[in-house]
């Protein structure tokens, strides 16, 4: 997708967002507040992410059933290798642990941000959808 549809498509994405993905983004909110920074439905190389906090790298994504789905999880799998090659780490929740277990994803998001190196990552992008991080 060119990159001005996929900004369109984010935008589209920030104001359709799941009840799961909302939920999410309000405990994320609060993370915001102690100094994390996280960005929801970001354009980011060719896909667009849930969330992404790009001080320490993480990404996170909101699954609904068709992510298990065959096709789904080889989609899933390229686009996680992709960016596990530049230094990403992708945390992946069902949409049920998030209706569910919402303090146990919440825990996890804070155990891989204490446990993910920090600083500037040297390319984060522009605010309003740059591709490169």
């Amino acid at each position: 997708m060119r990159q001005g549809n996929l900004t369109k498509r984010a935008r589209h994405l920030r104001k359709t967002m799941t009840l799961q993905e909302v939920r999410l983004w309000v405990q994320l909110q609060h993370l915001n507040a102690r100094g994390y920074h996280f960005r929801r439905q970001v354009p980011l190389d060719g896909y667009i992410v849930d969330f992404a906090e790009f001080r320490h790298r993480i990404l996170i994504e909101v699954d609904g059933s068709q992510h298990g789905m065959p096709d789904g999880e080889a989609r899933d799998m390229i686009r996680d290798r992709h960016f596990a090659k530049h230094g990403f780490t992708v945390l992946r929740f069902w949409n049920i642990d998030v209706n569910t277990e919402l303090d146990g994803v919440v825990r996890r998001i804070e155990e891989a941000l204490r446990n993910a190196p920090s600083g500037p990552s040297g390319h984060l992008p522009r605010k309003g959808g740059g591709n490169k991080y």
